[in-house]
């Protein structure tokens, strides 16, 4: 069977594709199989292919779910965070609570959207670009996502939050492409009827965008560059969101 691989950030960097047909010799295999045929075919890249993670149709898969040829399959290296739920939108619809865009993200109109008459507080995170990082000099940040399955990721950040903080409402809106210094790559905004739920809500929804959503960052600095990936430590998507008011 031949299987179309999408691959992303350093791993379509160090491959040089950022999609791969590649031809496998039976009608199925299983993700783990997938990653160590991957491995063999690319030396180079094996080691990156190995923390990567499979995604099967826009899901998370562990190691032993069957892939078919009729199957989306992308490789997800460790993340940092017409048919609108399939592309990102050029000019966002400000009434959609989880948004991808190449455009300047206001922060009013992200949090206008979470703003209710039943909730008396309302939180906004915003997530910018900052010039120094341990000595070196940034230039701009080169944002890039999986975009229908990071809409997906953010929708269902938003449903973990709605069923640990009943009531609560959530909206996110990421920037890829490149994001120059002191501009905006991300807004969370959060309300709720009380302030605590907003505050936990908030930090939640942040912590979270960082496990499970594939988007990736590649730092541009006066010398060279490097692609940033997830910064919480092992990394396991697949694992249920944990941070609650009980586990800080």
């Amino acid at each position: 069977m031949i299987l179309k691989i999408a691959l992303f950030a350093g791993l379509a960097d160090r491959i040089g594709t950022s999609s791969l047909n590649f031809t496998y010799p039976h009608d199925t295999v299983t993700a783990d199989k997938l990653k160590e045929a991957l491995a063999e075919e690319y030396p180079s890249a094996a080691q990156l292919i190995a923390v990567s993670f499979v995604a099967i149709n826009q899901e998370y898969a562990s190691g032993n779910v069957l892939i078919t040829e009729q199957d989306e399959v992308a490789l997800i290296p460790p993340v940092s965070g017409g048919q609108p739920t399939d592309e990102y939108d050029e000019n966002p619809n400000i009434d959609e609570l989880y948004t991808i865009t190449t455009h300047p993200i206001s922060v009013e109109e992200v949090t206008r959207q979470v703003i209710t008459p039943a909730h008396g507080a309302a939180l906004t995170f915003t997530g910018t670009t900052r010039e120094w990082t341990d000595g070196r000099r940034t230039v701009h940040l080169e944002y890039e996502a999986y975009v229908p399955m990071a809409l997906a990721k953010l929708r269902q950040i938003g449903a973990e939050i709605g069923e640990q903080w009943p009531g609560s409402c959530c909206a996110i809106c990421h920037r890829i492409g490149n994001v120059g210094i002191a501009e905006i790559s991300v807004v969370i905004a959060v309300s709720s009827p009380h302030r605590d739920s907003c505050y936990e809500a908030s930090r939640y929804a942040i912590e979270r965008l960082k496990q499970i959503v594939p988007i990736w960052k590649k730092e541009m600095w006066e010398d060279g560059s490097e692609w940033k990936g997830h910064g919480l430590g092992p990394w396991n998507p697949s694992v249920p969101g944990s941070f609650s008011s009980e586990s800080k």
